[in-house]
């Protein structure tokens, strides 16, 4: 999910899981040990920004679970086949974030095929682009529902898991810079992020007993299907032609160009290796330095 406010990008329903769990236990063909294999879920990673997390932690030595909506399951396919390309096993499962239940099995089914969970990646997100006052009842119900309660379940499900496990992990909730400073015309994108930014200090707090860390990234404007989308939206409330809004913000960005999925997904490698194991609560600004007028 970028952080850039876009148009509603991912549906929030979902059909089934593509594997029952049950049928998944005889496939293990892989050791157990956490010295010889890791394993995350990274949902939302049929394309864009999970996408290339879910890329980046194969690259790391991670077998990966691949969460999105069954809808986009050629993406999915395409993603896994990517992964085991790279020498890493990898499981699409098809599951709606919003679903406590959908979330809870996916968790399940992961460990099934894959073995021990060590990191979740909880990326999925929406938006959608309007004013304040024209925000419908719906509008922010389907928001708030993938990107606050959907990061909720996922950490709780995850939590769960690490704690029966007895070993620790790794949460990494996706924010964005809007946790820190609203963009226009996306107030309650902007509010489930900064709810986001909460939640991740709150279960910071409370699961350090359990040796588990939870922190979050927060994306600035990454130049994905996600953005361009956006782009053509804000195009039309200002009259400016397509690519403006894009090319506008660069100057806004001491680097002087937009991010792409691989800047925010090398920040999350960090935050799922050891090197990070002291680092917790946080949420880690991966803009480019933005200056705001």
């Amino acid at each position: 999910m970028t952080s850039l406010p876009s148009i509603l990008l991912r549906a929030t329903t979902t059909r089934r899981l593509i594997y029952p769990v049950h049928a998944l236990r005889c496939q293990r063909t892989f050791a157990t040990s956490k010295t010889l294999s890791k394993t995350a879920i990274v949902s939302g990673s049929g394309r864009g920004i999970g996408k290339a997390i879910a890329l980046r932690l194969a690259r790391d030595g991670f077998d990966v679970c691949v969460n999105d909506l069954e809808h986009n399951s050629s993406s999915v396919e395409s993603v896994v086949n990517e992964i085991k390309s790279l020498g890493r096993n990898a499981l699409p499962v098809y599951a709606d974030v919003s679903k406590c239940s959908q979330v809870e099995s996916m968790v399940e089914t992961s460990v099934a095929a894959l073995g021990p969970l060590d990191v979740i990646v909880a990326n999925a997100g929406i938006a959608k682009i309007h004013l304040g006052l024209d925000a419908t009842e719906a509008d922010t119900q389907s928001v708030l529902a993938v990107n606050f309660y959907g990061v909720l379940w996922q950490d709780q499900a995850a939590a769960k898991q690490f704690i029966k496990q007895g070993a620790g992990g790794k949460i990494i909730n996706c924010a964005s810079i809007v946790a820190f400073r609203p963009f226009p015309m996306s107030p309650i994108y902007c509010a489930s992020k900064a709810a986001v930014r909460s939640l991740t200090q709150s279960f910071a707090m409370e699961l350090a007993k359990h040796k588990i860390t939870v922190n979050a990234y927060a994306p600035g404007i990454v130049d994905t299907q996600m953005a361009h989308a956006a782009d053509e939206i804000y195009g039309v409330v200002d009259g400016l032609p397509k690519g403006s809004f894009l090319e506008n913000a660069k100057s806004m960005i001491a680097l002087g160009r937009t991010s792409v999925p691989e800047d925010v997904a090398k920040m999350v490698s960090y935050l799922a290796s050891p090197d990070s194991d002291y680092v917790t609560g946080q949420t880690m600004i991966v803009d480019g330095g933005i200056v705001f007028s």
